[in-house]
């Protein structure tokens, strides 16, 4: 835990990042400033009750600090599926037994101040929007492009989460008939752009290697563990093969990103986490299609940029959803 004081102490935040692993208690400032920050593991074994108990303790710990004072929305970020508008977590595969928990009502009940809460899609782009590379602009799309992918949309200066929570789910979107599975769906947009799809593709590249001259195949040729991150150090060092396996989830990314820009015509397409350590690899590909698939108008006003907020974007996506509790509460 740390503090430091900083210029906009009227103006504090407290963002709750929930996930399988760890959760994360934040107090941060509108700038955005982090100013304290408590960590602790979920140990889903034991169920939402320990867990939710310790984020109260962790929210109640930063509201008694003597340096504490004016608080003004709780903000949390969860992987869905979840009812944002009632606040209710909704049985997140990555925490088992978190069932219909009415945590925006519970904390609202207890501290007394706006509690709001999005998935962590929506939450990301919410930050990345306010603070980070999506600064400015009226129409943006976020894509997680991590383990899996999802996207959070802001549209005409707004949040858009659809009539049940459900907009924003892109990876599920068919791009090829056959190909790597990825969210219950052969070549789907998750199958191809998604830190499993990615080892996915990279299996069936070293299965049909034969005897092709690379380090990257014969590194894993054996039935060692392969990895999204595996494939993006290999292309960094110039191995065919792994740039190719890069290259074609590229073409796919441009075009899940054709039938989203020629749908809502955004200004800008932030895209987080593997995106940000490959995307030299990958966009490319990506604008290739892009460039023969999208409407020029729209492609004109619309730039594709890798997210800025970097390892701390869970910390802002949290503090990001507390300050959007302001105008929705």
């Amino acid at each position: 835990m740390y503090f430091v004081v900083g210029e906009n102490m009227s103006d504090l935040l407290i963002g709750i990042d929930i996930g399988g692993t760890k959760c994360a208690v934040v107090l941060g400032s509108t700038v955005p400033e982090i100013l304290d920050r408590i960590e602790f593991p979920t140990k889903t074994e034991e169920g939402s009750e320990q867990a939710i108990i310790n984020i109260e303790n962790a929210v109640n710990n930063i509201l008694h600090k003597p340096e504490v004072n004016g608080v003004k929305s709780i903000g949390i970020s969860c992987g869905g599926p979840l009812d944002s508008k009632k606040g209710i977590i909704l049985s997140p595969p990555n925490l088992p037994g978190w069932d219909n928990i009415s945590i925006v009502s519970r904390l609202k009940k207890k501290f007394g101040i706006p509690v709001a809460l999005q998935n962590d899609a929506n939450a990301c782009a919410l930050a990345e929007w306010k603070w980070g590379a999506g600064r400015g602009v009226k129409n943006m799309i976020f894509l997680t492009f991590g383990t899996g992918l999802g996207a959070g949309l802001i549209l005409d200066g707004k949040l858009y989460s659809g009539t049940n929570d459900m907009a924003g789910e892109v990876g599920h979107i068919r791009l090829e008939k056959d190909g790597p599975v990825g969210y219950g769906k052969n070549g789907s947009f998750e199958g191809f752009c998604s830190g499993g799809g990615i080892a996915l593709q990279a299996k069936e590249k070293i299965r049909t290697c034969g005897g092709r001259s690379s380090d990257f195949c014969k590194e894993f040729a054996g039935g060692k563990p392969v990895t999204a991150r595996d494939v993006c150090l290999y292309a960094s060092s110039g191995d065919k093969v792994a740039l190719e396996i890069l290259e074609s989830s590229g073409r796919r990314l441009g075009m899940g990103l054709s039938i989203l820009i020629d749908i809502l015509n955004p200004e800008r397409i932030v895209i987080g986490s593997i995106f940000t350590r490959c995307g030299e690899y990958l966009l490319p590909a990506a604008e290739f299609v892009i460039e023969e698939e999208v409407l020029k108008a729209a492609r004109r006003v619309c730039s594709i940029v890798p997210a800025s907020l970097g390892d701390a974007i869970g910390d802002y996506a949290s503090l990001g959803v507390a300050l959007y509790a302001l105008g929705e509460s």
